[in-house]
């Protein structure tokens, strides 16, 4: 029984941070219907982001070490919702109201993200930097020109290959004099570890089990996020204007509402939430590059499962999700069973992460057979529509 005790808690943490991913997602999605494949790389961003946190707090020694964990939940929000406020202005802005073209776009961002992570240097930062200051800086001067719609393609045929061969050359230069200290990647193909402040480690003796305060403080985090996203929804002008686009775009925009500056506030706090999901993640493993492709599908599961934009149901969803694949893959119910010798070996067969996975997808799309709306299906004029 204390094995079981311990599968649903370990259950309800892993949900916890499912959940804190599917909220941003299930945001995004109810407002704009994007399919973000690369949610899953803005939750790796906040892993990333408190790895560098805490490197840039351990030399401080205590207390600032101790605390560090705060400082890299305010960081990797402000990391993942300034990738999701460009990735929004930049690609998914010119692609709504065509979702196959959006979910390709985004799953190339996915990519370039991860490659980014894996090959990320001094040399290459320095090299992407000296590009953008020379090409918007030259557009920026001759945009001030009268005649600039007329001259504009030009202006760009000719400022690209000219910062493209400059940025090169620059970095190529730098990367010789400096040698291998500036052309190695920073986080490179391999995983990072984060480890947890002293006040995180051990747990909270109960009977024969332990609760590790690291997956008490996630779930405690996932409490306070919903709480500020439901306030934030509710209490809010910005909230209500969200409401508002979710419900009626067409309204909202004639009613004076800037639609546009709501897509793009709405694209950052799903994004922001990504972040402080990679943050929890950060503490229960290893990140790398791969970190957010665990994650995400998942994610998609529980916002599907809930009902698109129901927090009620993402919260049930992802307790469920959570619970089943860790109590499943860890083999917590078949001592139960040690009378039944068969219904034990069943139990056992399924008892790791894959088959775990394969069994909750199983019951996934048996329950969208009965409830393909999820549980909370939406309802009134937007499904008509």
């Amino acid at each position: 029984m204390s094995g079981l005790l311990d599968g649903l808690f370990n259950g309800i943490s892993i949900g916890a941070v499912l959940l804190l991913a599917a909220l941003g997602l299930a945001i995004v999605f109810g407002l704009m219907g994007v399919i973000n494949m690369a949610h899953g790389e803005l939750i790796m961003l906040g892993a990333y982001t408190t790895f560098v946190v805490q490197n840039i707090f351990k030399p401080l020694g205590a207390p600032w070490s101790d605390f560090y964990i705060f400082f890299a939940l305010v960081a990797a929000f402000i990391v993942a919702a300034l990738v999701g406020v460009l990735l929004e202005r930049t690609v998914v802005r010119y692609l709504y109201g065509r979702p196959l073209e959006t979910l390709l776009a985004t799953w190339g961002v996915s990519l370039i993200l991860q490659q980014f992570i894996r090959s990320v240097s001094p040399q290459f930062v320095v090299g992407v930097g000296l590009f953008c200051a020379l090409y918007f800086g030259a557009i920026a001067i001759i945009s001030r020109r009268p005649d600039f719609e007329r001259i504009r393609n030009w202006a760009i045929a000719i400022m690209v290959p000219i910062s493209v061969a400059i940025a090169l050359t620059a970095s190529n230069v730098l990367g010789q004099s400096f040698k291998l200290g500036f052309t190695r990647p920073w986080f490179g193909t391999q995983g990072v570890d984060v480890t947890a402040p002293k006040w995180l480690r051990g747990g909270l003796a109960i009977g024969d089990s332990q609760l590790p305060y690291t997956r008490l403080f996630i779930i405690a985090l996932t409490i306070v996020c919903l709480l500020g996203i439901y306030w934030f929804l509710n209490k809010t002008n910005w909230g209500l204007r969200i409401r508002s686009v979710t419900q009626n775009r067409t309204m909202s925009a004639c009613l004076g509402i800037p639609t546009q500056k709501v897509d793009a506030i709405t694209f950052a706090i799903g994004s922001g939430l990504a972040g402080i999901a990679g943050c929890a993640v950060a503490l229960l493993g290893s990140v790398s590059s791969n970190t957010g492709q665990a994650y995400i599908v998942d994610t998609f599961m529980v916002v599907v499962i809930g009902g698109v934009g129901k927090l009620i149901g993402s919260i049930m969803a992802a307790g469920a999700i959570g619970i089943l694949s860790y109590v499943i893959g860890s083999n917590a119910i078949g001592p139960l069973f040690d009378s039944m010798p068969f219904v034990k070996s069943i139990f056992e067969f399924f008892a790791t992460a894959s088959m775990a996975k394969v069994v909750v997808f199983a019951l996934i799309v048996v329950f969208l057979q009965f409830r393909p709306a999820g549980l909370f299906p939406q309802k009134g004029r937007t499904v008509e529509a």
